[in-house]
């Protein structure tokens, strides 16, 4: 398989500490994404329920409304899009190549997976009031202690969890 042309990572990083620093100084707020996907799920029901939704304490402290946030995440999809396409490895596929060479070609499993995976992850960072980009990226910005650990934990389960899910891999 021919190897996929990404971004300079240097160059990536940058602009997302360019990002980072931006946000505070124009919207006073660091960066962070999983409130994003609260505020749309409460969206949605607000649609079909919104009597429920105004009673939720959860949602009187994050309304359901599309901010600065909810359009940041929507401006990383669409950079994502350009960032793939200008690189020319953009291209539709229903599994990943390295999904697949690990577990096979069905869809459904990988969308199970992923589901379920997503549910772990966005309960995680409700139960820590935050994402890994608002309690690593923004709280290392800020000479946190804390958000150092984070990252680095961070780090540690990702390694963990690739080798756990994907083993150690061959030498192609």
């Amino acid at each position: 398989m021919a190897q996929d042309k990404g971004w300079n990572p240097y160059l990536a990083g940058g602009l997302s500490g360019i990002v980072s620093i931006l946000s505070v100084w124009i919207a006073g707020k660091y960066l962070g994404a999983s409130t994003t996907f609260v505020r749309t799920s409460g969206m949605i029901e607000k649609f079909f329920d919104p009597d429920r939704i105004a009673k939720l304490e959860y949602f009187v402290r994050e309304a359901p409304k599309i901010d600065w946030q909810w359009v940041m995440v929507l401006g990383i999809m669409i950079g994502a899009f350009i960032a793939a396409a200008t690189s020319g490895s953009f291209r539709l596929q229903a599994l990943p190549d390295m999904w697949r060479d690990r577990f096979g070609p069905s869809v459904s499993k990988r969308a199970v997976y992923a589901f379920v995976g997503g549910i772990i992850a966005m309960f995680g960072a409700r139960l820590a009031d935050g994402c890994p980009s608002g309690h690593g990226l923004s709280g290392s910005l800020q000479l946190a202690v804390s958000g150092y650990i984070a990252l680095a934990c961070f780090f540690i389960g990702g390694v963990v969890a690739a080798r756990i899910i994907y083993g150690r891999g061959d030498s192609r």
